[in-house]
Order: structure tokens, then C-alpha cells, then sequence
């Protein structure tokens, strides 16, 4: 599918205990890479899931392509994905890179192909499947022969920019129009962030909208921040904001599953 716009006016998100975030306003083209940059515990996470359907937001407008958030959730979780978010996407450390890709491949082709292509001779899917790994391991700058052991090589010895790297090949092989990033360099060096920001900017050029969480956005984004809503905040508060986010985090994964 093709890239998405989004676009957010006074968007904000209360829950029982206070604001995540408020006042967001964002206006991307089509292919563009979003930040949603502050730091942990501002509200970014919960941004981030707002914008992809996952979260309903309590107040504002918010669009993804033609769907109208929150009215129209399921339609922009249809045409987005999510990578390296704590409690939702979570690698299995005991899978191995290959286990991984292959089981995310029955799923996208069980529930996320339409009838006729479920219904294709099994050498065709087959075909198809690999097809579809293929592409989303290179677009994520991923190649199993550089791993330890190849593809048989398990979650756990995977070093972070590797897992980092196959969590957005999982979320590619749905070719989603929208992909949603969380903590984007955290716990990464100065090396690996460029090359990280080097690879969301090389997908949003190929025609994927991203939205990715930072501490710290590059240059050339369309930036979000966080740290107005947080820094306004006090210190009872922030802790609140984290509470909320850890609570509506929990419901965000309910609802993927769901989905």
C-alpha cells in the first residue's frame, strides 16, 4: 500500500490520573519521517500509538490518509504497522531471526490477505511469502548471512541495532502504509543512531510514512515534541503521565490483539 499523510490539531490524550499529552499538532505529506522527540515519560509512546489507531485520544482531530481519528481506528490500524514498542511488538527472545519471519509471514498471509490470495495453490503462497520477507529484510537493512548463525541465530544474541533492525522487517512484511517506531535510539551509539535515522529516512523516500520516537530528532524531520506538555507538568504529575502511559500501553496491546 502507499504512504499516508497524517495530520493532528490540538490532539491530547487524558486518563485517569491526567494528561499524557496535549496540544499536538502535526501536518505531514505523504512519506515523510515524523519524530516525536522529548523525553521518557512525556507522553511519547502515547503519541505514537495515538497516531496509529492503537490509543483513542480524548480531545482534537486527527487524520491518517483519508481515516478521521479516533472514529475510524480500525481502518488506520489496517494500513499501519508498529516496531520495537515495549508490551505490543516484543521479540521472543527464545525464536530464533528465521522462526520469527516465518511466523510473522503465516500471520500477514492468514489475516491480512484477502480471499483469493489465501485460496492460491500453496506453491504460490510459498513463493509469495518468501517474497515478502525477502523484501522487508532488505529494506530494514537486515541480512542473516552477516548474523552468527545465519537465520537460525535466536532473539537473544542479537545485538540491539540487529533486533531493532528485525523488528521493523516484521512490521514491513504487512507493507504498511504507516510505521510506527518507539524508542528509536535508545541505548544506541552515536554511530548506530546515524545509521538507524539513515534507514527510516531511506523508507520514508520508498514511500512509507514513518512515525518514530526519539530523544533527540535529526535534522530534515517533521518534528513533534513532547517536552512543552511534560516540562509544564510537576513532578507528581510526570509520575502520573508514566502511570497513564503504562495503563493505556496495556490497552493498546488488548486492542492490537484484537485487531
Amino acid at each position: 500500500m502507499g504512504a499516508v499523510g497524517v495530520t493532528a490539531e490540538g490532539l491530547g490524550l487524558k486518563g485517569p490520573r491526567g494528561w499524557a499529552f496535549r496540544g499536538l499538532r502535526v501536518e505531514a505529506e505523504p512519506g515523510s519521517l515524523i519524530t516525536v522527540e522529548g523525553p521518557s515519560g512525556s507522553g511519547r509512546t502515547s503519541v505514537l500509538l495515538a497516531l496509529t489507531g492503537r490509543m483513542k485520544a480524548t480531545e482534537g482531530t486527527a487524520a491518517v490518509g483519508g481515516a478521521v481519528l479516533p472514529k475510524q481506528s480500525a481502518a488506520v490500524r489496517r494500513v499501519s504497522a508498529l516496531a520495537n514498542v515495549a508490551g505490543i511488538t516484543d521479540l521472543d527472545p527464545a525464536l530464533t531471526v528465521g522462526e520469527h519471519l516465518r511466523e510473522r509471514a503465516l500471520l500477514q498471509r492468514r489475516f491480512g490477505s484477502s480471499l483469493r490470495s489465501v485460496l492460491r495453490p500453496r506453491a504460490e503462497r510459498a513463493t509469495e511469502a518468501q517474497l515478502r520477507i525477502g523484501t522487508a529484510l532488505a529494506a530494514a537493512g537486515l541480512d542473516p548471512e552477516d548474523l552468527p548463525k545465519g537465520s537460525r541465530t535466536a532473539v537473544r544474541d542479537l545485538e540491539r541495532l540487529e533486533a531493532l533492525r528485525l523488528s521493523v522487517a516484521l512490521a514491513l512484511i504487512g507493507r504498511p502504509g504507516l510505521l510506527g517506531l518507539d524508542d528509536t535510539d535508545l541505548k544506541l551509539s552515536e554511530a548506530e543512531r546515524a545509521e538507524v535515522w539513515a534507514l527510516l529516512g531511506s523508507l520514508a523516500e520508498a514511500g512509507t510514512t514513518v512515525v518514530a520516537v526519539c530523544s533527540e530528532a535529526p535534522d530534515g524531520a517533521v518534528k513533534v515534541s513532547t517536552r512543552q506538555s511534560q516540562e509544564s507538568r510537576q513532578p507528581q504529575q510526570t509520575r502520573q503521565s508514566q502511570e497513564i502511559q503504562g495503563e493505556e500501553k496495556a490497552d493498546a496491546l488488548a486492542e492490537t490483539r484484537r485487531a
